[in-house]
């Protein structure tokens, strides 16, 4: 199996890139969210790839980070979504954004994405409502570099924010994504964050 590929990025095309390593160039299936984030050509890459193995043909899908990848194993892991199907997910929706959308049952957001229906939406979000975290998502809006004791504290305030904004009326989904976007300090409490996190809704 392959983890991953990193080597020389030497053709952008429509939904895939090649990239050259020891002078063999690797076809690559990317997201179109993956394929804005890439550097220009000529320069250097890594992506984490899934193999799909089919009668007729092998295919390599490429994520920017593991997050990506893991998130892509678990929608394809869902009953009618293959490997297009769920990159065409994660070209409208993050990772995070999925969690959000997955905890807030919202399907409008998830049957956004090219291919994907309401029906199989639906699906997505019961099946995957125990796999995916919202804790995750929180702990990604808190600086890897902070220490630990302040990612905990950051994430307890976090919920509480988002807790109190969707006792006020506002949406799951939109409550987390204003929450997510604050950046938290160590003083920081939750009234101090609500308050900021308001200010990305209205």
């Amino acid at each position: 199996m392959i983890s991953y590929i990193r080597g020389k990025l030497v053709l952008v095309e429509e939904d895939k890139v090649i990239v050259d390593v020891g002078g063999v160039g690797y076809g690559i299936f990317l997201s179109h969210h993956a394929m804005s984030l890439l550097p220009q050509t000529g320069n250097e890459v890594k992506l984490h790839t899934y193999l799909n193995v089919k009668e007729d043909a092998m295919q390599l899908f490429g994520f920017l980070t593991r997050d990506d990848l893991n998130v892509f194993k678990l929608l394809i892991g869902v009953s009618g979504i293959g490997p297009k199907g769920g990159q065409s997910i994660l070209s409208v929706l993050s990772p995070d954004d999925l969690r959000f959308a997955v905890m807030a049952g919202d399907v409008k957001a998830i049957s956004s994405a090219p291919g994907i229906g309401k029906k199989t939406a639906e699906k997505l979000i019961i099946e995957l409502k125990d796999k995916l975290s919202i804790e995750d998502a929180l702990e990604h809006a808190v600086s890897d570099t902070e220490p630990l004791s302040g990612r905990i504290q950051g994430n307890e305030i976090q919920s509480e924010a988002v807790q109190a904004l969707t006792a006020l009326g506002y949406g799951s989904t939109e409550a987390l994504r204003a929450v997510k976007q604050v950046e938290i300090t160590e003083t920081m409490d939750v009234e101090t964050l609500l308050k900021q996190a308001l200010k990305h809704i209205l």
